[in-house]
């Protein structure tokens, strides 16, 4: 045995063997850090791992054969012992063992204190500590015979979801992000890693007649352990005694210490109640059938309970989206908007998303002291509400306050990490603060997480147009999927490669095409060219329409050839949106404590 590893060292496999190890080690770290940069998939670092381990057998038997000379490789059998040099070769192994074992030595240094402290949102979650009360509630089973009955199943999960979030003292992940894995089959503990919680629920609904049997379960996600569950089985008339019983059994298990009373379920009749749940889930499914559909379920709601506020929100978002959709007439879907939100507050004059959603419909009329109004009361009625966080993140943003919307909405993409709507105004509002890098990685993963998504390319495509690249600007535009959004983009892309007919034959086509739709983005590509007349006179335009894309006037980064000009101060002056005017408008936010602690965090580790 001696001998033999004698005969090993003799012709250097050992350290023939260290050196291999050392050089896949230092690779497969690069390929890891490195792969994420160039569009890598993930599996590439796992599988050159498995080819190294199959390559390490023969690379071995190599060094076992054969032998480096001055006259070339050699068959170690073939040369004479006093003519070896493998003492000689060995010293040189062992510098190369030493030089590439530094090299991943800075690699693993690189990974922990630069990629990791430097990571955006996604990426850098891994060193915020997981709050002890956080929580995701995942969609229950629906284990009903029919299973027509899943909106009832989903229905009952996100009142529960939203019940909870209510609660200041829990950090609750948003419905997006947590219903983003049902029908997975994912494990709690890595659900939990990729919401960054402590706990997790999920459950079952079975739904029979006038008769409901929920079934919930409070797990902790490091051991995957079960801390709780509960069965109930009542009347489908007991619905939101159920709701209320399970938040404040959560609450009891998760130690929580309420400061005032807690939440309580907002009731109705129950067979409105299982019609409201189905417009909510119908709503969401999107497109012009589905929006009506909703809405008149909306309506059966009310002609049964007139005085339940969530049936007029969830009215007047299904008419906010029929508008948006071009399926209303602006002017006249606002109004109708409107009115329903006004009948909630009517009825529950402290319904905070009633107070959210007229916040919304405030800055799409260009009404920012409305939004503000409207935002600081939800706020002050739920401040832990995504949406409503959101909104004020976007109007933070619309006012010229990047460094605090950038606070805010971090705070909501951590709270719904996997959602892609919340993604897209991190990216945005990354882009007024001038985080070009941090924002093209956001609107990257965006379309990691929904390819299809409308406008994702042409967002992406002016962040690198603001970075200077052209080129890679053109191709994000060139792959955008909506025809009114790829039209917008391409004369400035043009314009900025300096492919002056290209640019102006696609605005001529713009301008065919979208003149009354369009006019605000028509304006912005004028501005982009420098023909300042002609954007001027198109922002008349957009001011006359009733345009929404004025809302963004303030921080679009398209206007800053003109903004020097003597009209620019005066027109906005015009729509309300100067400086100066800006600044009175009053809107002040608290930003969640684990913004201030991530803050905290980042700023002991420089």
């Amino acid at each position: 045995m001696s001998s033999f590893l004698g005969e090993l060292r003799r012709r250097n496999v050992l350290r023939a063997g260290a050196l291999y190890v050392a050089a896949v080690w230092a690779l497969a770290q690069g390929i890891a850090q490195l792969g994420p940069t160039v569009g890598a998939p993930e599996w590439t670092t796992r599988w050159f791992l498995v080819a190294a381990s199959i390559g390490a057998p023969l690379w071995l038997a190599f060094a076992w054969f054969y032998e480096f000379t001055p006259e070339g490789l050699k068959r170690e059998s073939e040369i004479d012992p006093t003519e070896s040099i493998t003492a000689h070769t060995g010293k040189r192994l062992d510098r190369w063992i030493f030089a590439v074992m530094g090299v991943a030595i800075v690699l693993l240094l690189t990974n922990t204190f630069v990629w990791h402290k430097g990571a955006g949102l996604a990426d850098g979650s891994e060193s915020v500590p997981i709050e002890a009360h956080s929580i995701a509630v995942l969609p229950f089973v629906n284990m009903s015979d029919e299973k027509s009955n899943e909106y009832f199943s989903d229905g009952i999960s996100e009142e529960l979801l939203n019940l909870l979030a209510k609660i200041p003292q829990l950090q609750v992940t948003a419905r997006t992000s947590s219903f983003s894995f049902k029908g997975k089959e994912t494990g709690i503990p890595e659900i939990a890693r990729t919401l960054h919680v402590a706990n997790v629920l999920e459950g079952s609904v079975r739904k029979a007649g006038n008769s409901v049997r929920i079934t919930a379960q409070l797990i902790k996600a490091d051991t995957d352990a079960h801390v709780w569950s509960q069965t109930y089985d009542r009347k489908l008339d007991d619905i939101f005694a159920i709701q209320d019983e399970i938040a404040a059994d959560v609450v009891k298990q998760l130690r929580v210490a309420l400061l005032g009373a807690a939440p309580k379920v907002i009731t109705t009749d129950p067979e409105a109640y299982a019609l409201y749940l189905q417009g909510v889930q119908i709503g969401r499914q999107g497109g012009a059938e589905a929006y009506k559909q909703a809405e008149a379920l909306d309506r059966r709601v009310l002609a049964t309970d007139p005085n339940y506020a969530p049936a007029w929100v969830a009215l007047a978002q299904n008419l906010s989206r029929q508008t948006d959709a071009g399926l209303l007439p602006t002017k006249e879907g606002n109004a109708e908007v409107r009115e329903a939100l006004q009948k909630a507050l009517a009825i529950d004059p402290n319904y905070a998303p009633a107070h959210a959603r007229l916040g919304y419909l405030s800055t799409g009329e260009n009404d920012l002291s409305g939004a503000a109004q409207h935002l600081r009361r939800a706020l002050a009625l739920d401040p832990t509400d995504v949406d409503v966080l959101r909104l004020s993140a976007v109007l933070l943003r619309m006012l010229g306050r990047a460094d605090e919307a950038l606070m805010l909405i971090e705070s909501v993409a951590r709270r719904d990490p996997v959602n892609p709507g919340a993604l897209v105004n991190l990216a945005t509002i990354q882009v007024s603060a001038g985080q070009l890098d941090a924002a093209i990685a956001s609107f990257r993963t965006t379309l990691a997480l929904a390819p299809s998504r409308e406008g994702m390319h042409i967002l992406l495509g002016y962040a690198l147009l603001r970075k200077g690249d052209a080129a890679a600007a053109l191709a994000e535009i060139e792959e955008e999927t909506s025809d009114p959004w790829k039209m917008i983009g391409l004369p400035i892309a043009y314009q900025a490669l300096g492919r002056k007919a290209d640019s102006d034959a696609a605005l001529a086509a713009l301008i065919a095409k979208y003149e009354k739709d369009a006019a605000y983005n028509i304006a912005t590509v004028y501005a982009f060219r420098g023909e300042a007349d002609l954007a001027f006179a198109w922002l008349d335009k957009a001011n006359e329409y009733g345009d929404p894309g004025l809302s963004e006037i303030a921080t679009e980064h398209l206007f800053d050839n003109i903004r020097a000009d003597p009209r620019w101060l005066p027109f906005l002056r015009k729509i309300g949106y100067a400086p100066e005017q800006l600044a009175k408008i009053e809107f002040k936010v608290t930003v969640p404590q684990e913004v201030i602690m991530r803050s905290d965090d980042a700023s002991t580790t420089h």
